[in-house]
């Protein structure tokens, strides 16, 4: 992996890849968004697919980026987004994982990623992945060098059927090792709350395939918790209002449990 220049890749005409939202924000929380945007460089062409597949889930975790600007501000935390596909880099994988630039993803396959060269691939990472995690890392030691604490928390979402499967989770709570002890004051306060169904890592583990977390927060023993909000919860601004309320309760609740 190298830190050399993303020029090979994006042009003055692409976004940044990062954008940070209420940096300064006094919150101890930290929100990220390793999926939260759809955009692709210009120089690859929408990867070969047709408009409709970039604005479906496999292309981008979708209300995420309202979702997490709507907790930005009730929380005055702030906001790491990556905001180009999963498709073209996924900044939540190990670089060279399987599923770090998936060639077929829920059953699509992805032109532009089939064949790629080493050189190609290195020019995503250096244009996406390493300023993604730059920017989580260079936060963390702003706040570490201010005498800040932080708690880390991973925003995802998930779509509603995944091949014949129906999920019946509003909200999946996700954690595995490290300082799980927020993790589970969240999970207890959102199981708390009557009418919703609460996934206790559902519909998906932290497992060996989760980077963003893991990376940032295990070895440093940062409490943290990866979220995950059921799609057709947060399509629209009720639904990022109301998960957004739900959320920053949990997790003020949480922050405020003598277990933490």
């Amino acid at each position: 992996m190298t830190s050399s220049s993303s020029r090979g890749l994006l042009t003055f005409r692409d976004a940044a890849p990062v954008r940070i939202t209420n940096r300064s924000g006094s919150s101890l929380f930290l929100l990220l968004g390793d999926h939260a945007g759809n955009l692709v460089p210009e120089r690859l062409d929408n990867l070969g697919l047709a408009a409709q597949e970039l604005s479906r889930h496999i292309a981008l975790d979708i209300g995420v980026s309202r979702l997490g600007q709507r907790l930005s501000a009730i929380l005055d935390a702030p906001f790491v987004e990556q905001r180009y596909s999963r498709l073209v880099i996924d900044c939540n994988r190990q670089v060279g994982h399987g599923g770090s630039i998936a060639q077929v993803c829920d059953g699509t396959a992805i032109p532009g990623n089939i064949g790629l060269s080493l050189r190609s691939a290195q020019e995503r990472i250096d244009a996406i992945f390493l300023p993604y995690h730059a920017a989580i890392a260079g936060l963390l030691a702003e706040r570490n060098a201010a005498g800040r604490a932080t708690i880390l928390v991973s925003l995802h979402s998930f779509t509603p059927r995944l091949g014949e499967i129906d999920r019946p989770w509003e909200i999946g709570v996700l954690h595995s090792e490290g300082n799980t002890r927020f993790a589970q004051a969240v999970l207890a306060s959102l199981q708390s709350i009557e009418g919703l169904t609460i996934g206790d890592n559902e519909p998906y583990r932290m497992d060996e395939t989760d980077f963003t977390v893991p990376s940032h927060a295990f070895a440093a023993k940062i409490p943290y918790v990866e979220l995950e909000i059921r799609q057709n919860e947060i399509f629209d601004e009720r639904g990022w209002e109301r998960i957004a309320r739900i959320l920053a309760q949990a997790m003020e609740e949480a922050k405020a449990s003598p277990d933490v």
